[in-house]
């Protein structure tokens, strides 16, 4: 008696996505004119980046003894400028296609602003607490 047996299915006849490759996305990230077919990874560079903005301002800010609403005001300043200056001179992108420039604005805005603060607060306390 014969026994028949299944092939075994390919990977390629698989209709699983395919999850992009963080070289990729850092590529991408780092190229000026990129493409970005999934607007969420553009997002997510956009956000991340904004984290990295927050950590080094606050650093900055602790370390200078800036005080006040000026550093506030500073750092929201600078925060929405360097990325506006990213996605639409950096990147060039069509703001449109991700809501418009207010959405990619504030993008993970308010996130790097609490992280801001409290880095802030933590090196300004550490260095000039008496």
């Amino acid at each position: 008696m014969a026994t028949q047996r299944r092939k075994p299915e390919s990977k390629s006849s698989k209709t699983e996505p395919e999850l992009p490759s963080v070289p990729s996305v850092w590529k991408r990230a780092f190229t000026s004119g990129s493409e970005w077919p999934d607007k969420d990874e553009l997002l997510d560079v956009i956000y991340w980046g904004r984290q990295i903005v927050g950590i080094i301002f606050g650093l900055i800010w602790g370390a200078v003894q800036m005080k006040g609403i000026v550093g506030l005001a500073l750092f929201c300043a600078i925060n929405a400028g360097i990325l506006y200056v990213y996605f639409m001179g950096f990147q060039k992108i069509d703001d449109e296609e991700f809501g418009g420039v207010w959405e990619l604005t504030k993008e993970g805005f308010m996130t790097s602003f609490a992280l801001f603060l409290i880095v802030w607060i933590i090196v300004y306390s550490a260095i000039y607490f008496e």
